[in-house]
């Protein structure tokens, strides 16, 4: 059973629009957001463990 008779009322979401596509448009801005700061943080902690391998390096040497 649909609840909508076209396209144009499931976008509509019963006047609901608004709500629903903003809600979907900043879960993804939420989720898109994260990716990009844990992506940064893992490029920070690889370049902080290279430093600190080499570190331990010389002072084995």
């Amino acid at each position: 059973m649909s609840y909508w008779s076209s396209w144009h009322d499931f976008l509509a979401m019963g006047g609901y629009a608004g709500f629903v596509w903003g809600s979907y448009a900043v879960t993804a801005l939420a989720l898109a957001a994260e990716v990009f700061w844990v992506s940064g943080r893992r490029r920070a902690a690889l370049a902080h463990a290279a430093i600190a391998r080499e570190l331990r390096e010389r002072e084995a040497s």
